[in-house]
């Protein structure tokens, strides 16, 4: 879920410049969502979700505050209010494809993969080379144990994004569950190449099935 922080500029400049504008103008609704979105990064949660919803009150069809407020609740287990704002982006913007690809997320968190599957096919039909949709329907396909259409989901991501970690991950482990062994080996080690922390208990399954 997004955050569109501009890394390279000093926070505690852009703390200091977006709160004197919120307080000179405090309807100023880019100027408090962007503060929100400063106090997120900077660990400051409950000043992020003060700012956001202020910048929601000023503007109810704000999407990127909902989608970003949604993401704080969800990073903190709250999934069902992350659903609520998620719906409320998709009701002012309906082919918002970030948010049916969060809601694609909750469903999974419940254990619904099937239902995530749908939001990312929604997703998909909005935007079809959105790698989070391609990386995430990998991992629903694959708890529905439909392995082949797990491993075409994932080669749609890496043909995508050839250097995504995430996406080789899941690719190797779609492959293993479907018994390309030697293939899955390639993408692991790949995923590792590109900094990829991977679960050393499936690198251990994967070498007891290549040595049969």
């Amino acid at each position: 879920m997004s955050e569109d922080i501009q890394p390279e500029v000093s926070l505690d400049v852009v703390v200091g410049e977006l709160e004197k504008i919120c307080k000179e103008n405090p309807d100023n609704v880019i100027a408090q969502h962007k503060l929100g979105l400063v106090y997120r990064h900077l660990g400051r949660i409950d000043e992020a979700i003060s700012q956001l919803e202020k910048a929601i009150e000023l503007d109810d069809q704000s999407m990127e505050s909902y989608i970003n407020l949604g993401a704080i609740f969800f990073d903190q287990g709250n999934v069902e209010r992350a659903l609520e704002l998620n719906e409320k982006a998709l009701y002012v913007s309906p082919k918002m494809a970030e948010a049916h690809v969060n809601i694609g997320l909750i469903r999974q968190q419940q254990n619904d993969a099937g239902a995530a599957v749908e939001c990312y096919d929604k997703a998909l039909q909005i935007d079809p080379n959105l790698l989070t949709a391609w990386i995430n329907l990998t991992s629903a396909y694959t708890m529905l144990e439909e392995d082949e259409k797990a491993v075409e989901a994932a080669r749609q991501a890496v043909t995508l994004e050839p250097d995504s970690a995430m996406a080789r991950n899941n690719l190797a482990v779609a492959l293993y569950f479907n018994g390309d062994y030697a293939e899955s080996k390639q993408n692991i080690e790949k995923a590792k190449e590109l900094g990829y922390s991977v679960d050393d208990r499936f690198a251990k399954a994967l070498e007891e099935k290549l040595a049969g």
